[in-house]
């Protein structure tokens, strides 16, 4: 907090398959209970994990022949992994190799038990999966045991209208069911109420661009316990931190 330079703590080392490497990874968290990181290690079709302790020049490989893009954790410790190969997200043990389905798994479409590129996802206390469905142009929410999942925001096909979303990316849920959605290809970060028809432009919306009100395909975005939304802003090369209302 307050830095201006950062420390490498995973790959550093260019781009490659090695163990001290990684290739365009796409996703990554903290494991609290072993003081490691979990990466998707999207180009090398793996997920990898790397210690947090000083001194460490490489990762382990947990999980291998996975077009992963998005993960997460719930609070029992599965590993959620979204996969862009088999259109499906599946939960792991850490440690086991198969997984379960627990989204999608029914081919690339649009019907409600199918997903076309599940990118983001995020996993709430109830283990329900949001998934941001990307080439569907909506963001699904799978109950724990569904066999389909449910439309929460946009699905009515790709455009910039309040209704609708554009190459969805980044996604976190709140306690409440507001979903906060990255509409990558519309610049701009939307906040989706529980059981709302449409949403709301919170940061950008403003056209693609580098001023500090624009942005440019953002991706990832997350939320610190001050209730700040922090964006990577993709294109303009930079994380912007904003207050919500």
């Amino acid at each position: 907090m307050g830095n201006t330079n950062g420390q490498v703590v995973a790959g550093g080392n260019g781009k490659g398959n090695q163990l001290s490497q990684m290739e365009e990874p796409t996703d990554v968290l903290i494991d609290k209970e072993t003081d490691s990181l979990l990466i998707c290690d999207n180009n090398n079709r793996r997920v990898v994990r790397w210690s947090r302790r000083s001194g460490t020049t490489q990762g382990e490989i947990l999980i291998n022949n996975i077009h992963c893009f998005g993960l997460a954790m719930d609070d029992q410790r599965y590993l959620y992994i979204s996969d862009t190969g088999k259109h499906e997200v599946r939960r792991y043990q850490i440690g086991d190799k198969n997984g379960t389905i627990v989204a999608g798994g029914n081919g690339q479409g649009d019907g409600l038990n199918q997903l076309n590129d599940p990118y983001y996802i995020f996993v709430d206390q109830q283990q329900t999966v949001y998934v941001s469905d990307n080439e569907n142009h909506r963001v699904m929410k799978w109950n724990k045991g569904a066999k389909e999942g449910i439309v929460v925001a946009g699905g009515q096909d790709e455009g910039n209208a309040l209704t609708q979303l554009s190459l969805p990316q980044g996604l976190f849920v709140d306690t409440w069911g507001t979903i906060y959605v990255a509409d990558s290809w519309n610049h701009r970060v939307m906040r989706w109420p529980k059981g709302a028809k449409e949403g709301t432009v919170i940061v950008g919306g403003n056209g693609q661009g580098e001023k500090a009100n624009q942005l440019n395909y953002p991706m990832g975005l997350s939320f610190d316990r001050h209730g700040n939304l922090y964006v990577a802003d993709q294109r303009n090369n930079r994380v912007q931190c904003f207050s919500i209302e």
